[in-house]
């Protein structure tokens, strides 16, 4: 218990001191996100691949095991030995210390917490030894150890309510840190160049996924512990290095520019085959190429680096953003301001590329540099410099156990920036037949299709594959994401009864 209330109260005081300074410098958040970044590889997709858009929630539950382990395991050797507990608690402080100043863009400041937490955790320590270990005199008037069980557990009994009264007293104060007002606040203005209607789809096959997707369904994969809180009010975006005029544009400045409205779909490298994580959605935002046209970009610099708020760094190549896709900087998602774990108040788009070389979320700085000076966050983890999407295809229905009978196989398949022009099914590893294809909305977005199927009792083995518009057709090669994009058919078994 000497451990556990220990560690309690000086977590709790530098949350709650957090919450006056830094929500982004409790130690839990410091420490989680220098975990990600020193993660491996391997290990990053697994925890994607393995838990989606909870891998976060299960890196904070592994740190609290943790901290409960070692806390319950320094308590103990503290009883026996009190230097033990004094050098457990140093260790958890420099721990704290070095994750929150080698944060990007961290400050002095943010060593409050650590600092308060580290003070807090002293005194706790001290007073509760100071009750476990109480001498008495023995039978031959020695003194002896004794443990004094009610100074203790009143003691004890105070730091938990210590430690549970700061911790969520600072995340009650932490909330003054968030954006929802500003975002609350943002009116969108028409676009310039709205985006067509969609074309009717398919939507109304049960199961298939919906043309758009909802904002608060869309996929989410980035490595942001705490999601950024930027208010439109304070967001600036710097453009400058390989430039002849260096920019600096306001959210004001922004809104005020011409606004394209298009449908675009993103997709993360790190989907599997059959995977989920890419979603459709409608964009409003700045056309990108005329912003970097209006700095003047230098016929060398080969790729634009974007930074988001808290020091992310996403690699671009610069033809891609100046060929003539619409590539933005997105203010808006499904006719709503960004939500804020997608970007608010500003994120980039960009058609036909995998996010971690294109879709900065948060972001507030944009270099224009060359692939030779500068590896972004995921290129210096071994991943593909070069990152455009493969084509895909996916079944979403049906799944697992049906009845006899006509059935709808049905799903999506995408090549962004190409388009697709055909899909097959295969059943039982028979003839490959032509799905019926929902209408293109645009080559950037996916493509719904579906295929009656007459079901007959027993398990049968259902594949997809697609064609895009150049005529290639997906390769059946299966291939993890890494180092460029998953490839292979998606096959489902399916049992009829």
């Amino acid at each position: 218990m000497i451990g556990l209330v220990t560690a309690g109260v000086a977590l709790g005081v530098a949350h709650l001191v957090a919450g006056w300074v830094n929500a982004a410098a409790s130690p839990i958040i410091t420490v989680g996100e220098g975990a990600i970044d020193s993660s491996p590889t391997w290990l990053k997709s697994f925890a994607i691949r393995s838990f989606g858009t909870n891998d976060k929630r299960v890196l904070l539950l592994g740190i609290g095991v943790v901290i409960v382990l070692a806390a319950i395991t320094l308590g103990d050797a503290a009883l026996r030995r009190p230097r033990s507990g004094w050098i457990g608690l140093a260790i958890f402080v420099a721990v704290g210390a070095i994750a929150a100043l080698t944060r990007p863009g961290a400050s002095v400041s943010d060593l409050l917490p650590v600092l308060a937490g580290a003070v807090a955790g002293a005194v706790t320590l001290r007073a509760l030894l100071g009750a476990a270990d109480r001498p008495t005199t023995g039978p031959v008037q020695t003194p002896v150890a004794s443990l004094d069980r009610r100074h203790f557990l009143w003691t004890a009994g105070v730091g938990a309510i210590v430690a549970i009264g700061a911790g969520g007293a600072g995340g009650f104060l932490s909330r003054r840190f968030r954006a929802d007002d500003s975002r609350a606040s943002v009116r969108l203005p028409a676009p310039t160049s709205p985006a067509s209607d969609a074309p009717p789809g398919l939507d109304a096959v049960d199961g298939i996924s919906p043309f758009f997707t909802p904002n608060d369904r869309f996929y989410r994969v980035d490595t942001a512990l705490l999601v950024p809180a930027v208010t439109a009010e304070d967001w600036q975006l710097r453009i400058h290095g390989m430039v002849d005029r260096e920019l600096t544009l306001t959210y004001d400045q922004l809104l005020a520019r011409p606004l394209i409205e298009r449908d675009v779909t993103l997709t993360c490298v790190s989907n599997p085959v059959g995977g989920h994580y890419l979603g459709n959605a409608r964009w409003i935002g700045a056309a990108l190429a005329d912003i970097l046209k209006e700095a003047g970009v230098h016929p060398g610099a080969d790729q634009l680096v974007a930074r988001s708020v808290d020091g992310f760094t996403v690699g671009t190549p610069t033809a891609a953003l100046l060929d003539g896709r619409d590539a933005m900087l997105a203010i808006g998602m499904n006719g709503e301001p960004l939500p804020i774990s997608h970007g608010f108040p500003v994120r980039v788009v960009v058609p036909g590329l995998y996010g971690y070389v294109s879709a900065t979320k948060w972001v507030v700085d944009m270099e224009l540099t060359t692939f030779g000076a500068y590896d972004a966050y995921w290129i210096a983890r071994g991943w593909a410099q070069q990152a455009p999407i493969k084509t895909e295809s996916r079944i979403d229905v049906p799944h697992g156990t049906v009845g006899a009978g006509q059935r709808d196989i049905a799903g999506i398949a995408w090549a962004q920036h190409v388009g697709i022009d055909a899909v097959e099914v295969q059943i039982d590893n028979g003839a490959w037949l032509p799905a019926e294809l929902a209408p293109q909305d645009t080559t950037d977005t996916w493509r719904q299709w579906r295929l009656g199927w007459d079901a007959v009792p027993g398990a049968h083995q259902i594949a997809v594959r697609a064609t895009d518009r150049n005529g290639v057709t997906q390769t059946s090669d299966l291939a993890e994401p890494f180092p460029d994009g998953a490839t292979g058919y998606h096959t489902v078994t399916v049992t009829v009864h």
